[in-house]
């Protein structure tokens, strides 16, 4: 059986900050380096964990990256379909908005999908956007010897 990622109150909050245009750009900078990625290892599968608009997508198109099958997962978008194996697996600016009691059923779906490669970036610090509930949007904020 799955464990569970993600609250159903949680994903609510989520379902709302998603529709603010304006987040969820980290994607859009991180492109250019998960392009020279997808380059190197020749993946011919890429894994959007924590997808939003797909603006991973997006951007590995404008880096030229065409012949790719691209599979993107977030639950604040059941249309994606659950999180699937790729030979690349991105998760770019997602685990700090994590639950943290769900950051370990997170990291082993993670780790289940991984086929090759991850690359995963982690913001360390407040966010600039709150939740509806006054949190910061960052719910885990640690030094990174934290994740160690």
């Amino acid at each position: 059986m799955k464990s569970k990622t993600i609250s159903e109150q949680y994903l609510g909050l989520q379902t709302d900050l998603h529709k603010n245009p304006n987040y969820g750009m980290a994607s859009l900078s991180f492109a250019p380096i998960v392009a020279d990625l997808i380059r190197l290892s020749k993946a011919q599968t890429v894994s959007d964990y924590g997808a939003g608009k797909q603006r991973l997508l997006e951007g590995l198109q404008k880096e030229g990256i065409s012949n790719l099958t691209y599979l993107p997962y977030d639950p604040v978008f059941p249309e994606y379909g659950l999180a699937k194996p790729a030979d690349l697996v991105c998760c770019i600016d997602v685990l700090e908005h994590i639950e943290p009691e769900m950051l370990d059923a997170v990291l082993k779906e993670l780790a289940e999908i991984t086929v090759k490669l991850g690359f995963f970036s982690v913001h360390m610090g407040p966010a600039e956007k709150k939740l509806a509930d006054g949190r910061n949007a960052h719910l885990i904020q640690q030094p990174s010897s934290w994740l160690s």
